[in-house]
């Protein structure tokens, strides 16, 4: 554009500005409004995803732990906590910080203060008690207060705890407990209820979170009660009562964390390291947290990317809207000898100023809403929920909106330039519908006719009418609709329907500790069989000790040709003891498929080969989580992992069962009832834990943030789709005033002309849902089948047939609705004026 042309144009915009300024606060809006809200969900759910790493990096996180001691005689550990290997552990040269956490094993006594009743539930373990006097948890890895305040390090009455364990002791901040530690010697001896060798009276002075504790399943939930007791008392109770101690280590930059982890290794007995299975990794926490969060996250994105698609189309065609508003101009500018580049560039500077003006809105907009991320559980612990500046959304985003509808107002502009106009009306006859012939033929009245020839038939020259516009929006709109529809009610069905999730049985029978302990097997197995309301029950084993192919994997033990297991995805269950059944990401990382072999050693037998006959949706149960795990014969974990308590019981851990007619009262007593039976009758070893329900995946306890979001996606394109076609009927009656002049001449009345528009709104949309319901229907199950596999759920999508219905029935009536203002337009046109300028 050279000089002359800019000027001109300039002064052509200034002389408008007036007339056409609602048409450019339109563009400002729209493109700041629908732009601004995709901005803001997309750098909400980066914000999302990468939350608990945001959250972690603001404790002081440590890399890896390892267990230093735990009070034993069989393993050479005579104390739970023993100084010189923490001291050999912290002297080494690549260990940069190292902190201690010693565990103890203590008691609450209920009867000892007035109010306090501990309420441990079914499954639940009691709380764990631990403490530390060198930082840990108050400089390295810091809990986050969430009430009141942290223990005085030199008070031995305080100490803090989290919610899990506040409501399982009854007390909450301010109340007093009474707590009794055993000694090394009493947990040594043969008194299986030895009396308390220390008593502590302390008072509970604030809740916090623990970084591990932020995503977690639900069975996790059960374990995860912690009293974190001050380094005062800590220090007083570690030479005599340690039960357990354990460090977390931070390397010096320079260190490789694989060879810190095998100089730490080596600092402790061999025995431990048999026992506990060496240093664990602390990314494992954050692997888990990144996978969890992912669908959130991309639930957020997928809602900005459609948001910005409507952004651009609904954009886009209010800018072809203003532009049309000056075509008159341009007829006499070129009648005036204006070139070509004079005509495309008049009416652009507006349209493109608009643009920008509504980037910059959309930014701003965008980090408006920014406070509202993150979603999902790390919010609560978020260190700085506020106002945030993703620049890469927001200038990837930006550049984006002004590109490509800048693009579109200088292709608009140039394709409707009189130049261009002249040239396709030589080659181009108007075209007539089909459809409105044969509704002619048909003897519809005078008003339907005309309505779906308003409808299908754009016209031609300056009163040409974008119908294909109408009829785009409205397709999209009802795809969009349909499709989150489908979305949500898939979800919703996911997170109803426990089998989807790998929870494939109505209640399971754990053994006491959330599992950890031992259930009587043929006496269990008796008592259920003789249960009225059991259908069928299978023992398992939970844990670790077993690896594939050299790679540690979490294995559900299990009887071959089982009557209860997790739902398959694809081959067959375990029928054999050479098999195996693997989860999704499992199978993914050992890279094999279905039909390969691998290697499967326990430490303590042969290696075997075993088969995968199959993939599963794993439950999160036992360590267990939907896309990792394996089915394997119980038979194949080592004794001492499948008895790591030592219990006298030989187990199994848990029994799944699947009761007559689902979750019921009868049913719920009637193993209630077995629970108790196992427990009297095994008074000294007290094996079951409880009878649980179905215990959720974190993936499926924060789904329910995400369900709102197809509804408010699907809102607001319906409002953008709404505003839109009123937009073109309007125009569409401006452009047409003089049919609708000489339709009012020959006779029809207002209220016929106002029927036309309704007719022509009517049509636009019925093709809309026409095609728009089929289209949203396979988006929806495609965008739903992508989501399972993603957190390896079972893709089951559900297609709600009634709710679509009322979305067709309701597009219609709006459709409706939104004529009644141009078709109100279209009753009051002029004839006289219009006629006499013809």
């Amino acid at each position: 554009m050279n000089r002359q042309v800019f000027r001109v144009a300039v002064y052509r915009f200034k002389a408008t500005f007036r007339q056409r300024r609602g048409g450019y606060l339109a563009i400002i809006l729209l493109v700041g409004l629908i732009g601004g809200l995709a901005l803001g969900a997309v750098a909400g759910a980066r914000r999302t995803q990468s939350s608990f790493s945001t959250y972690l990096a603001s404790t002081n996180p440590s890399v890896f732990q390892v267990f230093d001691a735990f009070q034993n005689p069989s393993l050479g550990f005579t104390n739970g906590y023993e100084p010189a290997t923490v001291a050999r552990i912290a002297a080494l040269p690549g260990v940069r910080r190292e902190g201690t956490v010693v565990g103890f094993d203590g008691n609450l006594d209920d009867n000892a203060v007035r109010g306090v009743r501990s309420a441990i539930g079914a499954g639940e373990k009691p709380p764990v008690i631990e403490g530390s006097f060198d930082g840990e948890y108050t400089t390295e890895d810091r809990v986050t207060l969430v009430q009141g305040h942290l223990a005085d390090p030199r008070d031995a009455g305080q100490a803090v705890m989290d919610a899990q364990a506040a409501t399982e002791a009854g007390v909450h901040v301010g109340s007093v407990i009474t707590l009794g530690f055993n000694s090394d010697a009493q947990e040594d001896g043969t008194n299986p209820n030895p009396p308390a060798a220390v008593v502590a009276r302390i008072r509970l002075v604030g809740l916090v979170v623990f970084s591990q504790d932020v995503v977690e399943d639900q069975i996790d939930a059960l374990g995860s009660a912690e009293v974190l007791l001050s380094p005062a008392l800590t220090r007083r109770l570690a030479a005599c009562c340690a039960t357990y101690s354990y460090s977390f280590i931070q390397p010096s930059g320079d260190r490789s964390v694989g060879a810190l982890e095998r100089e730490v290794e080596s600092s402790f007995p061999k025995a431990a390291q048999a026992a506990f299975g060496g240093a664990r990794l602390t990314s494992a926490t954050v692997a888990k947290a990144d996978r969890t969060l992912k669908p959130e996250a991309i639930a957020l994105a997928a809602f900005g990317g459609l948001a910005m698609l409507a952004a651009l189309l609904i954009a886009g065609q209010v800018i072809g809207r203003q532009l049309r508003q000056g075509a008159g101009d341009l007829e006499t500018m070129r009648a005036l000898g204006a070139d070509p580049a004079l005509t495309v560039a008049d009416g652009v500077v507006g349209t493109v100023s608009a643009v920008v003006l509504g980037s910059l809105l959309a930014v701003a907009v965008a980090i408006g809403l920014s406070p509202l991320a993150p979603l999902g559980p790390v919010r609560p612990v978020y260190p700085d929920i506020g106002v945030a500046f993703d620049w890469t959304v927001l200038g990837l985003g930006f550049a984006l909106l002004v590109v490509v509808l800048g693009g579109v107002s200088v292709a608009l502009a140039s394709i409707r330039a009189p130049h261009q106009l002249a040239a396709r009306r030589r080659l181009i006859r108007e075209r007539r519908s089909s459809l409105a012939h044969a509704a002619a033929a048909a003897g519809l009245p005078t008003p339907a006719v005309t309505g779906i020839r308003f409808a299908l038939e754009p016209g031609s020259g300056s009163d040409a009418v974008p119908v294909r516009s109408a009829i785009l929006g409205a397709v999209l709109a009802v795809t969009v609709v349909v499709a989150t529809v489908t979305f949500g009610t898939s979800l919703s069905s996911l997170v109803s329907h426990p089998a989807l999730y790998g929870w494939n049985w109505n209640y399971a029978l754990v053994s006491g500790f959330a599992g950890d302990e031992d259930l009587p097997a043929h006496q269990t197995a008796t008592l259920l069989a003789h249960d009225h309301d059991v259908v069928a029950a299978s023992g398992v084993y939970l844990g670790d000790g077993l690896q594939l192919d050299r790679e540690g994997v979490t294995v559900l033990g299990a009887s071959p040709n089982a009557p209860v297991a997790p739902p398959l995805l694809s081959g067959h269950g375990l029928e054999a003891a050479n098999q195996v059944v693997l989860a999704a990401s499992t199978l993914a990382s050992l890279h094999k498929a279905v039909g390969d072999t691998v290697v499967a050693s326990n430490g303590v037998s042969k290696p075997v080969t075993l088969r995968i006959v199959g993939t599963v949706t794993m439950p999160a149960f036992g360590g267990l989580e939907m896309g990792t795990g394996a089915i394997v014969d119980y038979r194949l974990i080592p004794a001492a992992v499948r008895n790591a308590q030592e219990s006298t019981i030989p187990g199994p851990n848990a029994y799944l069962i699947r009761t007559r007619g689902g979750e019921t009262p009868s049913a719920l007593r009637g193993l209630d009832s077995i629970n108790q039976t196992l427990n009297r009758t095994n008074s000294d070893d007290q094996p079951a834990g409880g009878v649980v329900t179905v215990l959720r995946p974190a993936e499926i306890v924060n789904s329910r943030s995400i369900q709102v979001i197809p509804t408010v996606l699907g809102a607001g394109l319906a409002v953008g789709a709404v505003g839109a076609l009123a937009l073109i009927l309007i125009t569409s009656v401006r452009r047409r005033r003089r049919d609708l002049a000489v339709l009012k001449t020959l006779g029809l009345s207002g209220r016929q002309l106002a029927t036309v528009i309704a007719w022509q709104s009517s049509v636009a949309v019925a093709i809309g849902t026409l095609v728009g319901v089929p289209l949203g229907i396979v988006l929806g199950r495609v965008l739903w089948d992508l989501f399972a596999n993603l957190i390896h759920a079972v893709p089951a999508p559900s297609v709600p047939a009634l709710t679509i219905a009322g979305i067709v029935v309701g597009a219609l009536v709006l459709a409706n609705v939104v004529a009644a203002v141009p078709g109100r337009i279209a009753a009051r046109t002029p004839t006289g004026s219009l006629l006499r300028d013809e």
